[in-house]
């Protein structure tokens, strides 16, 4: 998330008219920091993303879960039967169980690179969304830089600095805007009474 310190930085500077350097050198610079961690929580969409990668976390624990009772009840049966057993029986046991083992070890290494690649992917969405907020929120509260709070190596920060809530309420109600309905169409003024037949000529 550091490339949103960086995009609204130089967007910032960049939206800066040109000053004699003087005058630019005496001009405050006005400095706001975000929690970039409370946008992920807070706003709606970064909770949809959590939300998501949560549920996929719940699918492969459910499955891990599965297959680990499954070698374990193997194991289990091995460790029961294997007197009783013949040694083509033992034997099959036995490669059933080092299959299931190197197929675990496999699924939870699979499972784990899955998890990792959809919070970049994520992760990556909400910054692509959040960061034309972010964008609109520091010109439109005059501020020069936006700094993420705790990945700038940031002390202190006075509390009124932080903009935080200010992007969450502005990145909240731009989703949650509905769309704008067409306009209705104009009535159709009526069209005009056809005239009365001319009655005809009565003859003598």
């Amino acid at each position: 998330m550091n490339r949103i310190v960086t995009f609204v930085a130089c967007a910032a500077v960049a939206a800066l008219p040109a000053a004699p350097a003087a005058l630019a050198q005496a001009a405050p610079q006005k400095i706001a920091v975000i929690e970039v961690q409370r946008i992920i929580q807070e706003s709606a969409i970064g909770k949809e993303s959590l939300a998501r990668v949560q549920k996929l976390q719940q699918t492969k624990q459910e499955d891990l879960a599965k297959r680990q009772k499954d070698l374990r009840d193997l194991e289990q049966k091995i460790q029961e039967q294997g007197k009783s057993l013949s040694e083509e029986a033992m034997e099959k046991l036995q490669k059933d169980y080092q299959a299931k083992a190197v197929d675990l070890k496999r699924f939870q290494d699979d499972a784990q690179r899955d998890l990792e690649d959809a919070q970049r992917k994520e992760l990556k969405t909400l910054e692509e969304r959040i960061m034309p907020v972010i964008d609109v929120v520091g010109k439109e509260m005059g501020y020069t830089l936006i700094f993420n709070k705790f990945q700038s190596g940031l002390l202190f920060a006075a509390e009124d600095a932080d903009v935080t809530n200010a992007v969450i309420t502005r990145f909240n109600t731009q989703i949650a805007a509905p769309a704008a309905k067409p306009a209705a169409a104009a009535p159709t003024a009526p069209k005009p009474a056809a005239p009365a037949p001319t009655p005809a000529p009565k003859k003598n």
